[in-house]
């Protein structure tokens, strides 16, 4: 085997390939600094066509949620009643697009009830009704135990302004549905308050 031809065929090949790459880096580096130059400053007190938006008022609609405030006053409210009956529960408020705004978990409550808790508001809220009618539901429509995020157990209860959903409490942890449907009522009776 003849090493120097191998080792003109090695240093073609270095040389080949370092001139690529040279060529590559240079057409990179232009490519970055042509794509890099900093678009036109707006005038001062201007907002550039692309950032505005003119939405008609048909195209907007409001909404109506608790503040964070009436939110813990009714997750306070669930979790007392639940104590006072010396069940240990997790309560959880969301909001009407399903959010938490708060959670509470009471002292010695299962590890399963804090997401059960936040579940059932969600399914509350989702449809506007307790979730204790919502289980007799899934009799006639049984895939709606599929939908993500629901659970269909007792003890979630919407709240409502004029009919219309705007938050759902959930508790979860006492030894029935009943029990945490119950307590979940006491937190939308302190909003009303």
């Amino acid at each position: 085997m003849n090493l120097n031809a191998f080792s003109d065929v090695s240093k073609r090949t270095r040389v080949i390939a370092g001139s690529a790459a040279a060529i590559l880096a240079a057409g990179t580096i232009g490519a970055v600094s042509a794509s890099a130059a900093a678009p036109a400053a707006p005038a001062a007190g201007t907002v550039p066509a692309s950032v505005r938006a003119d939405a008609a008022p048909r195209d907007l609609v409001s909404t109506t949620h608790l503040d964070i405030d009436a939110a813990t006053r009714a997750a306070r409210a669930a979790l007392d009643a639940a104590e006072r009956e010396g069940q240990r529960v997790s309560v959880a408020v969301v909001d009407r697009n399903g959010n938490t705004l708060v959670t509470l978990r009471g002292d010695g409550a299962g590890p399963q009830s804090y997401e059960s808790a936040e579940q059932k508001a969600f399914t509350a809220v989702s449809w506007n009704a307790p979730t204790s009618e919502l289980v007799e539901r899934l009799k006639s429509a049984p895939n709606l135990k599929d939908i993500p995020g629901t659970l269909f157990l007792a003890g979630g209860a919407p709240v409502a302004v004029k009919g219309a959903p705007v938050a759902g409490i959930g508790v979860a942890g006492a030894p029935s549905g009943d029990l945490d449907e119950k307590f979940a009522r006491a937190g939308v009776t302190a909003l009303s308050r």
